[in-house]
C-alpha cells in the first residue's frame, strides 16, 4: 500500500482504525516533500517538527480511544495567507517575512480539531495578486506536469503540492479563479463555495467582497470532504452565512439525471484555445449522456468582468493593504527621516512591483473626482453581472463552462505583460463578482500531456449541485487518477 496515494476517506479510515499511524503517515508526506520540494518550491514554510507532534499527539488520543474527527491523520497544506499561531505566515510578501501571528484563523482551527496534520505553508502569489504564483517574494513554485511551466496562482503552491503528492489536501483561497485556475493548470480539483459559506476569520486580506477560501483535493469526494469540515458559520466573521452546512460527499454520489446544465455562448467565443474547447464541449456531452439536460443560456456582461473585477478589487487591495505602515507589524525601514520616509520605504521595500501596481490602480479608482466614474461604476456593473447569473439561474441548474481559455504557460511568458496575464482569468472572476460558487476538475490533457479544467458554477449555496456534476463526470473517466512525473 502507498500511503501517498490513498484518498482522504480512506486514509482516514486506516488511521482511526488504527491500520495507520498518523506518525507513519506525516513521515511518507515529509518524505516525499524532502525528495521533491527542491524542485518544485510549492512551500514557503515546511513545519517538519510540528507535523510530527501533531502526529504523535494524534495517535496517543486513539490510543486512548477518543474520536479524532472524520480528518484523522489527513496530511494539509496552508496557503501562506491564512494565519496560524506560531507559525511564521508572510502572505508570500517580505513584508511579512518574519511575521508568526499570536492567534489561530477559523478555517485552519477547524481542519486540526478535525483531526488533519498541517504539514506547513504552501507559497503563493505576494497578497494572492497574481496568476502564475511568480509574484512571490520566496521566489517561484513550478507546475509537477511541467516543471518549466507555472502552477497557476495565487494558490499555486497549494495545487503543486496536491499534484505532486506532497499533501493530501490544501486550503487556497479564490478572489477572482485564485484555487479554480490553478486546480486547472495542476490537474487537481479545487472548489471556490458561495461567499460567506466559509470564514475568513484569519485570512489576510486582498478584496474583501471577493476573497472566499475553498478545498484543493485529487478528487471531487476529498474536495468535498474537506468543504464539508471548514463550511458553516462563524461569529467571528460578519460576512459569515448562518445556513447548514450541505452533505457535499453524498452530493458526490448523485448523478446528473434531470439536472439542467446551462452552455453560455459568451464562454466559447474567441480566444479559447481550440483543444480546451473540444476537451469542455466533449465533457458536456458525456453528462448528456449520463442524463442531464442541455440549455444554451446567455451570460452577457462577461465582456465586462475584467474591467470590473480589476477596479474593484485593486480599490479594495488599497484599502485594505494600507495597514502595511511599518509601525505595527512586519517590515519597518531602517533609521526613518521622518514618518512620511517610514511609510514610503517601508511600503516600497516591502512589496513587490505587482502588489504596487495594484494599490496604485486602487488608489486611483477610489480618489476625489474618479471615484463616481470608476469605482462607483464598476459596482453598479457588477449587479448587471449578478443578474445575468440569477437570470440564468432560472433555466439552469448549474452552469458547464472551461475553467481558463488558454493552456499552462511557461515561466516568464507572461510575467510583463500585465494584460495579458489578466486576461488568462476570464472565465474565473465572474464567479467571484457574482459570490457564486464554483469548482474546477480535470476534463483531459492536451497533446503536450498538460491538464485541462473543466468548471461548473452553481447559484449561491448550490455546491451540492456543483458536486453533483464534478462527481458524476469524474466516475466516468481516470483523469484524477493520473500522477505527474516531476523531472527533477
Amino acid at each position: 500500500m502507498d500511503i501517498v496515494e490513498l484518498t482522504v476517506t480512506a486514509l482516514a479510515e486506516r488511521v482511526r482504525g488504527r491500520q495507520l499511524s498518523a506518525v507513519e503517515v506525516a513521515q511518507a508526506y515529509l518524505a516525499r516533500i524532502a525528495e521533491l520540494e527542491p524542485t518544485l518550491h510549492a512551500f514557503i514554510t515546511v513545519d517538519a517538527e510540528g507535523a510530527l507532534a501533531a502526529a504523535r499527539a494524534l495517535d496517543l488520543r486513539l490510543a486512548r480511544g477518543e474520536d479524532v474527527g472524520p480528518l484523522a491523520g489527513v496530511p494539509i497544506a496552508l496557503k501562506d495567507i491564512f494565519v496560524t499561531q506560531g507559525l511564521r505566515t508572510t502572505c508570500g510578501s517580505r513584508i511579512l517575512a518574519d511575521w508568526v501571528p499570536p492567534y489561530e484563523g477559523t478555517p485552519s482551527a477547524r481542519l486540526r480539531a478535525a483531526g488533519a496534520v498541517v504539514l506547513g505553508k504552501a507559497n503563493m502569489d505576494e497578497f494572492a495578486m497574481g496568476s502564475s504564483n511568480e509574484n512571490s517574494a520566496f521566489g517561484v513554485c513550478r507546475n509537477p506536469w511541467d516543471v518549466d511551466r507555472v502552477p497557476g496562482g495565487s494558490s499555486g503552491g497549494s495545487a503543486a503540492a496536491v499534484a505532486g503528492r506532497l499533501c493530501l489536501g490544501a486550503l487556497g483561497t479564490d478572489t477572482g479563479g485564485s484555487i479554480r485556475q490553478p486546480a486547472a493548470l495542476c490537474g487537481v480539483v479545487g472548489i471556490k463555495p458561495t461567499y460567506g459559506r466559509v470564514s475568513r476569520y484569519g485570512v489576510i486580506a486582498f478584496a474583501s467582497s471577493l476573497d472566499q477560501v475553498g478545498p484543493i483535493a485529487r478528487t471531487t469526494e476529498d474536495a468535498a470532504a474537506l468543504l464539508e469540515v471548514i463550511a458553516g458559520h462563524d461569529p467571528l466573521d460578519a460576512t459569515s452565512l448562518p445556513q447548514p452546512v450541505g452533505r457535499y460527499r453524498e452530493a458526490c454520489r448523485r448523478g446528473v439525471r434531470g439536472l439542467r446544465i446551462g452552455v453560455p455562448a459568451e464562454y466559447f467565443a474567441a480566444g479559447l484555445d481550440p483543444e480546451i474547447e473540444t476537451a469542455v464541449r466533449a465533457a458536456i456531452d458525456q453528462l448528456a449522456a449520463q442524463g442531464a439536460e442541455v440549455v444554451d443560456i446567455s451570460l452577457p456582461h462577461t465582456k465586462y468582468a475584467i474591467a470590473t473585477y480589476y477596479l474593484l478589487c485593486t480599490a479594495e487591495a488599497s484599502s485594505n493593504l494600507a495597514r502595511y505602515d511599518g509601525v505595527r507589524f512586519g517590515l519597518r525601514a531602517a533609521r526613518p527621516r521622518d514618518l512620511r520616509d517610514l511609510y514610503s520605504r517601508t511600503r516600497h521595500d516591502g512589496f513587490g512591483p505587482e502588489v504596487r501596481r495594484r494599490i496604485i490602480l486602487g488608489t486611483f479608482a477610489l480618489s476625489a473626482g474618479y471615484y463616481d466614474a470608476y469605482y462607483a461604476k464598476g459596482q453598479r456593473v457588477r449587479t448587471l453581472i449578478r443578474q445575468d447569473f440569477s437570470r440564468a439561474f432560472e433555466r439552469c441548474d448549474v452552469i458547464v463552462v472551461s475553467t481558463l481559455p488558454i493552456m499552462v504557460f511557461k515561466l516568464g511568458e507572461r510575467l510583463d505583460d500585465s494584460l495579458q496575464m489578466y486576461l488568462a482569468d476570464i472565465y474565473t472572476i465572474s464567479c467571484n463578482l457574482a459570490g457564486l460558487p464554483g469548482l474546477s476538475l480535470p476534463c483531459g490533457f492536451s497533446r503536450q500531456g498538460l491538464p485541462i479544467g473543466l468548471q461548473v458554477l452553481g447559484p449561491p449555496l448550490g455546491e451540492e449541485q456543483v458536486f453533483a456534476v464534478a462527481g458524476s463526470y469524474e466516475q466516468a473517466h481516470d483523469w484524477h487518477r493520473r500522477v505527474p512525473e516531476v523531472r527533477r
